[in-house]
């Protein structure tokens, strides 16, 4: 009887170790990668972002731990050991029967599971799989409801589809006031992700923008940039981080606005903002004594255009309206936007046609005005009421175009802010026959990406690595000569996308590109000893 007892306890134990199975439980997302992003130090060393910066690697979604919260679930599930993690996959590692690992894709946060033992690998247990593809696309995609065609016109929802929605760039949008921002469900992502980074009202003295104000035309201005409600309205740099600063004293003309302004800009400056939204203009006050003149607007005179053109050469890049003098007596831009350093924004409807109230540039100002436009008829807003509606002026047209430009920075951080406005200027829809009306027309960001991209200087390719064919249909050789450490093979689109990455000890690979889309790509292959790039076409 002993030895039948003990034969039954061993097959049970054994029985038991072979029920164990290793699984990796990969999750649908991560906590806080906004404003993880945008404040790398939470998340990494000093040293370790600086080294990221020494050489030029990007901080992303990969370096954002794996979310607590989840793991914590994990470990309380019914038979679940939880052994590893990693931040880069966004994986757990785990141990337990089959019976319970599989009990774990009924949590909501659980993309799929991927045992060790593959052949426990069913397809409907990869039936929640999101990244089966061996080459998947990184992608951000939105419902920008009624704002759709206001980022579509410049192309910048192409922009946020390739990952660049402003993560990792502080505006400040110098305005009137900003009632209800601190509350409208419409901000509520922003404050979430603790992209409202502060505030302060120049000319009262106190942080508080948002009560007592005599103006909402911030909180419009805003939503234009940082508003979101889901599948109704997206802004166009809605992952952006923001200061707000009023320095229009709404019921009054007087330039001591200027001087607010240019006191908010300074401030702006020493808090490390990259892009300053102005949907303000100054042409002649209350007491006509102090009134500019037309000739005044000559990118160089009044006291706020003198300083905009210095934050210029601080390093600001500062996008501001045009002005909506385009059918009045005064007709001409306004200061600020009449400095070379500013990236001044007129306005067009719908359909990319002149909107009749848009500021005109002329022979005065020293460098082409407006710059560019955007949609500034009928541009949709949410107002401080949380009520999407519509309003017109380059009060919108620039806040539009503004968070575009934020997100084509953030694609080409290596940029200055002057390569940056001429890149917006030369992608413009009539580059080379611009007017008064429009400047250089309505730009492609999208292009301009591109072409920043193309035009970078590269390494001259070694001819002992080798891709074929190229272009290619579906599957591209890349031969290396023997070497006996590890390879890194990144693709990326015209967009500097990363797509796809593999490592590789071989020195002959065949790799399937066949569910790329077709057009350019650009290959980097990395080793111990260097690191080269290659374009190659996809037919």
């Amino acid at each position: 009887m002993k030895k039948q007892t003990l034969f039954f306890t061993l097959l049970c134990f054994q029985l038991f170790l072979q029920a164990q199975e290793d699984a990796w439980v990969y999750l649908v997302d991560k906590d806080n990668v906004s404003s993880s992003l945008s404040n790398p130090i939470t998340i990494l060393t000093q040293k370790a972002i600086d080294r990221k910066n020494l050489h030029n690697i990007t901080i992303d979604e990969r370096d954002v731990p794996v979310n607590e919260n989840y793991i914590a679930q994990l470990k309380a599930q019914i038979g679940i050991t939880v052994m590893a993690k990693s931040k880069w996959f966004n994986a757990i590692h785990v141990r337990g029967t089959e019976i319970n690992i599989d009990a774990l894709q009924n949590l909501s946060f659980v993309s799929y599971i991927d045992y060790a033992d593959k052949g426990l690998n069913t397809t409907a247990k990869l039936s929640k799989q999101k990244h089966q593809s061996k080459i998947e696309a990184l992608t951000t995609t939105f419902n920008y409801g009624n704002a759709l065609n206001q980022i579509e016109m410049f192309n910048g929802d192409e922009l946020h589809v390739a990952g660049y929605t402003g993560t990792g760039m502080t505006v400040a949008v110098i305005d009137a006031g900003f009632p209800n921002v601190n509350t409208m469900a419409s901000f509520q992502r922003l404050r979430s992700e603790g992209n409202l980074l502060g505030s302060y009202d120049f000319v009262n003295r106190r942080n508080d923008v948002y009560t007592n104000t005599a103006s909402n035309h911030g909180t419009l201005v805003l939503s234009d940039m940082a508003g979101y409600v889901e599948n109704q309205f997206v802004g166009t740099a809605p992952d952006a981080s923001y200061y707000l600063f009023i320095t229009e004293d709404a019921p009054r003309e007087n330039p001591v606005e200027e001087s607010y302004w240019v006191e908010a800009t300074e401030r702006a400056d020493s808090l490390g903002v990259d892009v300053i939204n102005t949907s303000l203009g100054y042409t002649t006050y209350d007491n006509p004594n102090y009134s500019h003149s037309a000739l005044d607007m000559d990118g160089k005179t009044t006291f706020i255009t003198k300083g905009a053109n210095i934050a210029f050469k601080k390093g600001l890049l500062l996008v501001t309206s045009a002005g909506n003098s385009g059918n009045d007596s005064w007709g001409i831009v306004g200061a600020p936007a009449d400095a070379a350093g500013v990236l001044s924004i007129g306005a067009v409807d719908a359909s990319g046609d002149y909107a009749f109230f848009s500021s005109l540039g002329n022979a005065t100002q020293p460098t082409q005005k407006p710059d560019v436009v955007a949609q500034g008829l009928v541009s949709y807003v949410i107002t401080e009421n949380d009520i999407i509606g519509t309003a017109n002026g380059t009060s919108f047209s620039s806040p539009i175009l503004a968070g575009g430009v934020t997100c084509l920075w953030q694609a080409l951080p290596n940029k200055t802010n002057e390569e940056i406005m001429q890149l917006i200027r030369e992608s413009g829809s009539i580059y080379t026959t611009p007017n008064f009306q429009l400047g250089y027309g309505i730009p492609n960001l999208n292009q301009a990406l591109t072409t920043a991209l193309l035009n970078e200087p590269r390494k001259e390719e070694l001819t002992i690595i080798k891709i074929f064919p190229n272009p290619s249909n579906n599957i591209l050789n890349v031969d290396f000569p023997d070497f006996a450490n590890e390879a890194e093979i990144l693709f990326y689109d015209v967009l500097g996308k990363l797509v796809f990455n593999m490592n590789t000890f071989s020195s002959k690979n065949s790799i399937d590109i066949s569910v790329l889309s077709k057009g350019v790509y650009f290959l980097k292959i990395s080793s111990n000893k260097n690191s080269k790039t290659f374009k190659f076409i996809k037919n």
